[in-house]
């Protein structure tokens, strides 16, 4: 009998495989790459084309049974064009059950806004992987299909409501949250959303937040990530290290949110935010109020 059928089942998570197909161009592709990797061990592949063998000799030499198939494939998405509709295509064949992802980059986005998608192919942007990604992989363990086991026409935040993604506020608590936004009329429509999140909205306030804040964790609608909000962002932390900030801003870039996530933010979202994405982002710091930044935008000082 060959050793390998001598070992032990590999458990869920150890067996989960990411393949990153295209190049890391940019600050932000690297943000979600290092984030990609902190969930799942990642195959880097150049081309949709190559990317079979590439990833067939990674799971041989995990010692992963023969025929494992991706958990996600991501397409590097660092200008609109960059992958056709033949690339989908071979991927799909290759795969036919793994979902395939396509991640944005800001000037990628445009494609999003100005023509259409690849076809079955779900469109992310950079800063919303992390907290999407938590979703994902919370719905997976859970033995359900999540959004991505949806058809692609069926991805839609009314099918994602209609379909039990709500969640009541736990019975210990959860997260008590506060809520603070530039504009007063965006704070019910985040405030229903932490709500569907399952979480308590203990204060809401517009402009800054205060820096003794009682809450745990803050959601700042910051609009802009301006040298002002920079700078009120660090005092805060300062005055409560413990404080956990997610920021949304209106358009993030990768060095507007390495200057955010430097002065102490624990992740930056764009806006408007997907429940999808909120919900993640709250879910991971549940699982790990302390951890280091969301998003791997600060690089560790032991490296």
């Amino acid at each position: 009998m060959p050793p390998n059928d001598l070992r032990p089942p590999a458990s869920i998570e150890a067996m989960r495989r990411a393949v990153w197909i295209g190049q890391v161009a940019g600050s932000e592709l690297a943000i979600a790459r290092r984030r990609l990797a902190e969930r799942m061990a990642v195959v880097d592949a150049p081309d949709a084309r190559s990317a079979g063998a590439i990833f067939e000799a990674a799971v041989e030499a995990a010692g992963l049974p023969a025929g494992t198939a991706p958990t996600l494939v991501l397409l590097a998405t660092d200008r609109p064009g960059r992958w056709k509709l033949d690339d989908t295509i071979c991927l799909g064949r290759r795969w036919p059950l793994a979902p395939i992802v396509s991640l944005l980059t800001s000037l990628g986005d445009g494609r999003r806004r100005s023509g259409p998608p690849l076809a079955g192919v779900e469109d992310v942007v950079w800063h919303d992987l992390p907290g999407r990604l938590e979703h994902w992989l919370g719905e997976f363990d859970a033995g359900r299909p999540g959004p991505l086991g949806l058809p692609a026409t069926a991805r839609r935040e009314e099918r994602l409501l209609e379909g039990g993604f709500t969640r009541p506020v736990r019975s210990d608590g959860g997260l008590a949250v506060s809520l603070v936004a530039a504009r007063e009329g965006d704070l019910e429509p985040l405030a229903d959303l932490l709500r569907l999140a399952g979480r308590r909205v203990v204060g809401r306030s517009c402009g800054r937040p205060r820096l003794d804040e009682p809450a745990p964790v803050l959601v700042w609608d910051v609009v802009s990530l301006d040298g002002d909000a920079l700078d009120w962002l660090r005092m805060l932390i300062a005055n409560r290290p413990g404080l956990a900030v997610v920021l949304l801003e209106s358009f993030p870039r990768g060095d507007s949110t390495e200057a955010a996530l430097r002065a102490g933010a624990r992740a930056v979202l764009g806006r408007p935010v997907s429940l999808e994405s909120l919900a993640g982002t709250l879910a991971w710091l549940d699982a790990a109020p302390m951890r280091p930044a969301f998003a791997l935008g600060r690089r560790s000082e032991a490296r």
